[in-house]
């Protein structure tokens, strides 16, 4: 598996510091962070954020997969995931990762379409990358 990279740089201090992010592909180059992006609502990105889409396309092709290795292979998937960030002591911490998905499963038992969901939740990458509770809710439109 090929090892992929996201690099920062910061220039200035605390709140009146500036930030830039960019990852391997190029897909962010140099988008702009700061304390206005991460706890206003200022513009450019934030690292909860970046985890959130993380998050939601590792679990969404994780079930993806799940779902075509059980015999299916029609449907839709939509993931919006949420990250909280809340302040601990002098810093901060993520402590939930929700994630809320919309699927249409052509086929699908719900009660296995929930098995399988759990589990790509459980099992995806970033799920285990994350030291934090992670709630998974889940809606199979027929």
């Amino acid at each position: 598996m090929p090892t992929r990279s996201g690099s920062a740089r910061y220039e200035g201090f605390g709140k009146d510091g500036n930030g830039w992010t960019s990852t391997q592909s190029g897909v962010l180059k140099d988008t702009r962070y700061g304390f206005g992006s991460r706890f206003e609502d200022g513009p450019g990105t934030n690292p909860e954020e970046l985890i959130a889409a993380a998050h939601a396309s590792c679990f969404t092709m994780a079930l993806s997969f799940a779902l075509a290795g059980a015999g299916y292979n029609d449907g839709t998937l939509e993931t919006n995931a949420r990250v909280t960030v809340d302040k601990d002591g002098d810093g901060f911490t993520i402590t939930s990762s929700k994630l809320d998905l919309k699927a249409k499963v052509p086929g699908i038992a719900q009660d296995e379409f929930a098995r399988i969901a759990e589990e790509a939740k459980a099992n995806c990458p970033v799920s285990k990358l994350l030291n934090t509770e992670i709630s998974l809710t889940h809606q199979l439109e027929q």
